[in-house]
């Protein structure tokens, strides 16, 4: 019986996608049934550009049907950055500063549609990750039933922490704040739904994922979900963070997160005793906030304070905050983590967030940015903090297609003896 239902349930889905697939009509067939434009006007309106270009989108392909397209795009991020360490407050043995340059990102996208503008998908690749598993980072399919209703499966973003849904070439700063670096979860394999009411006032994601991360596969039942929701009063609000196109009316989003997953400490060979500071991971070690390379996980942090093989359980929350009008864009996030051992009862809470504000000083080109960002990774120890306040200075030449970046942070962390360390870097961005 239950196969019957199952059976029937897929039938039933079938026949609404071929139904929306072969009656949806657009806007040029409705005008024509009615006679407001004449045949061929109409097969000038709906003629197929076999390559087309659009500029932050990159170059489209689209069959003579237009039942196909494949859209081809990059950014490239060359950088220089300067690290000052506190030669005061720091070990004589870690003072060395540090001049550096680097591509920091060279990114590559495949995206399009297939059989139905309704069946999407997206193929993402970063080349400064070659040669591991996170070069390949999104990779999803995306069928969308009606604007209230899409499916999606694949590898893509986890949605939790706005922040980091937004894109590393929207951004007014050249790196993510400290805060969202030691809470956000990173990219899994799953499946989604999600959708948009009301032309964008209210999204909502609902989510289950494999829970080992990118490129991962899970090697036990403990899965992983998440969740958001968002409220835009006024419309929707983009994921960029300047207000380049200096918006006329005010733009305001509130948004919700939440996480959960269940991980199994390990250690790395050569620790015996379960609670070495180094080389400690947890099992998915992919998601970016339970390793505690740097910047910091706040889980992968805590992770000697929990026995060698223990089930840890975590739920992480996030609430996020938007304002733009007229050049003028506020964005923050408030953080919650925590983790919890199954077996020695361990509980780790930790918190964090941060604040940012940016001004366009030359409508369109020139923005002015300060940020505050603070991290608590066990609320339970004390000087640990984790602070940094950051300013930059961005030049648009086209948007964030063509920009310069500059910023400056004061890194400050207690752990460390209270060292203050001065961090300076310079950006370009190109996005075709």
């Amino acid at each position: 019986m239950e196969k019957k239902l199952v059976a029937a349930g897929v039938l039933l889905l079938a026949a609404v996608i071929f139904v929306q697939t072969v009656s949806a009509k657009t806007l040029e067939d409705i005008l024509k049934e009615k006679g407001v434009i004449t045949e061929s006007e109409y097969k000038e309106v709906t003629k197929v550009k076999p390559l087309d270009y659009k500029l932050g989108k990159g170059f489209t392909f689209t069959s003579s049907d237009d039942r196909f397209s494949l859209t081809m795009g990059t950014y490239i991020q060359p950088r220089y950055s300067f690290a000052d360490k506190d030669s005061k407050n720091t070990p004589a043995s870690q003072r060395q500063d540090v001049s550096e340059f680097r591509v920091r990102r060279v990114n590559f996208t495949l995206s399009g549609f297939a059989f139905t503008k309704d069946l999407t998908y997206k193929a993402q690749l970063e080349f400064t990750q070659s040669g591991n598993a996170k070069m390949l980072e999104d990779a999803f399919m995306n069928y969308k039933i009606i604007d209230e209703v899409q499916v999606r499966g694949g590898q893509d973003k986890i949605p939790f922490s706005r922040q980091w849904i937004i894109s590393s070439s929207a951004l007014s700063f050249t790196e993510y704040s400290n805060a969202s670096d030691a809470f956000y979860v990173g990219r899994d394999i799953g499946v989604i739904l999600h959708g948009k009411f009301l032309d964008g006032m209210m999204h909502y994601t609902v989510g289950g994922y494999g829970g080992a991360g990118q490129s991962l596969l899970n090697s036990n039942n403990d899965n992983a979900f998440a969740s958001r929701l968002v409220f835009n009063p006024f419309g929707d609000v983009p994921y960029v963070e300047a207000d380049i196109n200096m918006t006329k009316c005010p733009l305001v989003s509130f948004g919700l997160d939440y996480y959960r997953n269940t991980f199994s400490r390990s250690t790395a060979s050569g620790n015996t005793n379960g609670f070495a500071t180094t080389n400690v991971q947890f099992i998915a070690n992919n998601l970016q906030f339970s390793t505690p390379s740097i910047p910091n996980g706040w889980l992968g942090t805590a992770a000697p304070l929990f026995l060698a093989a223990e089930k840890v359980n975590v739920n992480t929350f996030s609430a996020d905050f938007v304002f733009k009008w007229m050049g003028l864009a506020v964005q923050g996030e408030y953080y919650w983590g925590q983790g919890s051992g199954r077996t020695s009862q361990t509980l780790v809470v930790a918190q964090g967030g941060y604040g940012q504000i940016g001004y366009m000083v030359i409508a369109k080109h020139l923005e002015a940015a300060f940020r505050y960002s603070i991290v608590d990774p066990n609320r339970n120890a004390s000087n640990d903090l984790q602070i940094e306040t950051a300013g930059a200075v961005s030049y648009y030449f086209n948007n964030h297609y063509l920009k310069i970046q500059a910023d400056v942070t004061d890194q400050h962390l207690q752990a460390q003896g209270n060292v203050d360390n001065m961090i300076y870097r310079l950006q370009a961005q190109v996005l075709f």
